[in-house]
């Protein structure tokens, strides 16, 4: 049996009130066929098995199993029994929820209200989109309040949906929403490449012109060629929607597009910025050099948050320090106000050499204090342009015995934690999370942060751990945060090889959260989150002929496959760590790609990654290393060491390792 499951079950068996046998007298076998029976929505064998749960821990989830596999037809009456069956789990609000989208879909706004206000965790857009919608017709709520409230929750939903779709279409109807939050809509789903959102949102103003816009996504070109396009209906709002979508291929047509007389004609000044906006950001995304030259065709304030950081982005690129800084102050308050603009808007000003260069320093320096900590990549970066070096903060005061025993009396953390240990990690993360962020309002406070993280800590559960960990506003545990579970195998194999145990750590900690059974979606999997054709690649090129693809969930295996990996992608690519990390998460052929053009500053090479998800990747990892370092050496660490210059290859291309996967 794994180490983590051991210590699991003890810290499990510990908790006051919860005896061995209750955990796991008969009910345990029965709660996990009740499992694949709610999986095949077998609602027969799920009531049957169901009596074998009572005063079970875990009963609260099988009750839900239950009733969620007949919500449809179960009566107001007995869902409500079955909540009063569970008052105040996750479960029971989960329940809850369910039920408020069904009765929304239903339209019983009757059970809905009555059932609205006992909802604990409100952070449904559906649920809270019908709620404003019922607010503003009966008067409880403004209905230009409520508009503005529900096109901003619309447009953040990634899918069509009901909720949002029908407060829209209501809004609509009444005149409190206009027409524009419905296109703006369709034009934020046709550059997400999401068309059937798009004609969703269309067809709340015209269910006729839903088809054509279905039609523009086919194929905008021909679109934009028929001669009869100019006259259409609605041609200004369906040409902007049309030139978004050839932009995604093709910037460079797109543009050719703008620059035709009869659609500078037709379109307003808000319309041409929004498409030069979306143009600039596929060139952006492109590493182009003409990115620049497209977004100023527009005007920023009418250009998304989206388009704006493009632009700061291409700004940087190309060292126009004044498009950063314009972007920026384009940019909605709640954007402004992320770390990562207030440290790129200080970058600016202290490029920008402006006249009163003692104010701009002081306003850049004002800038950078309102950041700067340990916390993160740009709040690293500010300490250091503050003149400071990286360090562990200090610990917050221990936990008292009085703070331990709350946490490990916590009713919703006890059922998480005996979920885990059955095998329902999933159900278990769920009610964990509940439990310290939405059971009472604003989550649980700091000290009962740190005691749940601790027990999280000692189950070896190191992913609740450190997210847990993570959500205290002031104190920074970084025992918690940045854990070194596997310490001897990662570190001997990490020097074994030449590289940084930190590194390793970094990257382990951002790849599976220390999760030996962790396996994404696309098949990586174990510690290192290893892919199964790259499992097989470096074992051939380390000499490991015995090696079984089973095998690379096993701890040692993984991370003897993995650290050579990362060393392979490492001296690939000149010892460059941001670099070798973007090969890690995206493939060597992409930051090959991506290294081309000016020699940039590693911090700014890595803003500019085009993919979201690997440019997070990369600034997290080389955070966490710097953060591991200052841990593991007891040393003051530098993050802009790290990040160093990124730019062509110098070396001869022959000495690249094309096999590299």
């Amino acid at each position: 049996m794994p180490r983590w499951v051991l210590r699991l079950i003890m810290a499990v068996l510990v908790l006051p009130g919860l005896s061995h046998a209750q955990s796991r007298a008969g009910g345990d076998a029965s709660l996990l066929e009740m499992r694949e029976a709610f999986r095949r929505n077998n609602t027969t064998q799920l009531a049957n098995l169901l009596p074998a749960l009572r005063g079970h821990a875990l009963e609260p989830l099988a009750i839900y199993w239950d009733m969620k596999a007949r919500l449809e037809t179960a009566s107001a009456g007995d869902i409500r029994a079955a909540m009063d069956r569970m008052p105040g789990t996750y479960w029971e609000d989960r329940l809850r929820n369910d039920w408020l989208l069904l009765l929304g879909r239903a339209r019983n706004w009757a059970d809905f209200s009555t059932e609205l206000p006992r909802f604990r965790m409100n952070d449904d857009r559906q649920v809270s989109c019908y709620a404003l919608m019922i607010d503003a017709a009966s008067g409880r709520m403004p209905p230009e309040l409520a508009a503005e409230r529900v096109r901003t929750l619309w447009h953040a939903q990634r899918e069509a949906d009901d909720g949002c779709a029908t407060a829209a279409q209501s809004l609509l109807s009444s005149g409190h929403l206009k027409p524009e939050a419905a296109w703006q809509r369709a034009r934020l789903a046709m550059d997400a490449n999401r068309p059937r959102v798009a004609s969703q949102a269309v067809g709340l103003i015209d269910p006729d012109w839903a088809a054509m816009v279905d039609t523009v996504a086919k194929d905008p070109t021909k679109y934009l060629d028929e001669k009869i396009t100019a006259i259409r209906p609605r041609t200004k709002e369906l040409v902007t929607l049309a030139i978004i979508r050839l932009a995604s291929s093709d910037p460079a047509a797109a543009a050719l597009e703008m620059d035709r007389t009869r659609w500078k004609a037709q379109l307003t000044t808000e319309e041409r910025s929004w498409v030069w906006g979306v143009i600039g950001k596929r060139s952006a995304q492109k590493l182009e050099t003409q990115a620049l030259a497209y977004f100023v065709n527009g005007e920023d304030r009418h250009m998304h948050d989206d388009h704006l950081e493009w632009k700061a982005r291409a700004g940087m690129r190309a060292g126009a320090w004044g498009h950063v800084r314009d972007a920026i102050a384009a940019m909605s308050a709640p954007h402004q106000n992320l770390p990562d603009w207030i440290y790129w808007k200080a970058r600016a000003l202290q490029a920008l050499k402006l006249p009163d260069a003692t104010t701009a320093n002081a306003q850049a320096r004002v800038l950078l204090e309102s950041i700067a900590s340990e916390r993160g990549f740009y709040e690293q970066l500010a300490l250091e342009d503050l003149g400071r070096q990286i360090t562990t903060p200090a610990a917050p005061a221990p936990l008292s015995a009085d703070e331990i025993t709350a946490a490990q009396r916590n009713p919703g953390l006890r059922r998480a934690l005996i979920a885990m240990r059955l095998g329902l990690r999933s159900e278990g993360v769920r009610e964990w999370n509940y439990t310290t962020s939405l059971h009472d309002a604003g989550g649980l406070g700091e000290r009962d942060l740190l005691a749940a993280a601790a027990l999280a800590c000692e189950a070896e559960l190191w992913d609740r751990c450190i997210n847990t960990s993570l959500r205290t506003p002031a104190a920074q545990d970084h025992a918690q945060r940045f854990p070194t579970p596997h310490r001897s195998a990662v570190v001997t194999r990490s020097r074994e090889i030449g590289l940084d145990p930190a590194y390793v750590y970094g990257l382990i900690r951002q790849e599976s959260r220390f999760v030996t059974d962790a396996r994404s979606g696309v098949g990586a999997s174990g510690l290192m989150q290893v892919m199964p054709a790259t499992a097989r690649w470096t074992a051939r090129k380390i000499g490991l002929t015995d090696f079984r693809p089973a095998q690379i969930t096993e701890r040692d295996t993984n991370i003897l496959i993995g650290t050579a990996y990362l060393k392979l992608a490492l001296d690939d690519f000149e010892g460059s760590l941001p670099m070798a990390a973007a090969a890690y998460n995206a493939g060597p052929g992409r930051p090959r790609n991506w290294r081309n053009g000016p020699a940039l500053p590693g911090e700014i090479w890595a803003e500019n990654i085009p993919f979201e998800e690997t440019r997070d990747y990369v600034k997290r990892v080389l955070a966490n290393t710097t953060s591991y370092a200052a841990l593991l050496t007891g040393q003051p660490q530098s993050l802009r060491t790290r990040l160093g210059t990124v730019g062509p290859r110098v070396s001869d291309e022959a000495t690249i390792n094309k096999d590299l996967p």
